[in-house]
């Protein structure tokens, strides 16, 4: 079954995933300067949810075609996954966040601090074949799945949301998608201006289909 773009059941899954309680998903109510300045920061990562429709799989189609022609600087501590199970979309946008911030998190033995040390060096495609067989991370997705109104959701049902990341690596703002051959490089990004540089990209989802409404954003920040 799917996350909610919750708080509370995001917090759940990270809490079962040995995140600290410093750490928190909290709602980013919207883009604005004054909205953006309500955050608690620090923040670590920005989770967007969007719909796929017809407008942002051309876009995602051109983007990748754009990068595999001219190219792009990724660097090799960006931690990117592909995503091959169902509906676990926000389980790989969580784990994203979290595991590009390993510097800042520190997780408590668990299954997710498990997985990261077990595909640390492996390539997105095997990162994303070993959630396939995980049990640990499949529990605690299951857990957090039933909360809200996700359990009303049968889990065969084929979303058209889906969640990405947005996280620092080495003054370069990157977007992760799983569904994506690779991540994004959108630019320089500091510790300290992540959402604000974050939100700039998301504007451009936005943008691209303004009559659509099934957006979302979130951001992994201190807790209040």
């Amino acid at each position: 079954m799917p996350l909610e773009s919750n708080p509370a059941v995001m917090n759940k899954f990270l809490g079962g995933m040995g995140v600290p309680d410093s750490w928190a998903i909290n709602d980013v109510l919207g883009m604005d300067p004054e909205l953006l300045a309500m955050v608690p920061q620090p923040v670590a990562a920005v989770i967007l949810l969007y719909p796929i429709n017809d407008i942002n799989e051309a876009h995602k189609a051109e983007q990748e075609a754009s990068i595999e022609k001219s190219g792009q600087e990724v660097s090799d501590k960006v931690y990117f996954m592909k995503q091959y199970v169902g509906n676990a979309c926000g389980t790989v946008g969580l784990i994203h966040a979290i595991a590009n911030n390993t510097d800042k998190i520190s997780l408590s033995d668990s299954a997710l601090k498990v997985f990261l040390e077990k595909t640390k060096s492996m390539n997105p495609e095997d990162r994303g074949h070993a959630l396939e067989e995980d049990e640990g991370i499949s529990q605690a997705h299951e857990a957090s799945a039933q909360e809200g109104q996700s359990a009303t959701i049968d889990r065969d049902t084929k979303l058209d949301t889906h969640f990405i990341a947005f996280v620092h690596v080495e003054g370069k703002l990157y977007e992760l998608d799983g569904r994506k051959k690779f991540a994004i490089n959108h630019g320089a990004t500091t510790p300290e201006t992540l959402l604000q540089d974050s939100s700039i990209v998301c504007k451009q989802f936005m943008e691209r289909d303004p009559k659509e409404m099934r957006y979302a954003l979130v951001a992994l920040t201190a807790a209040e």
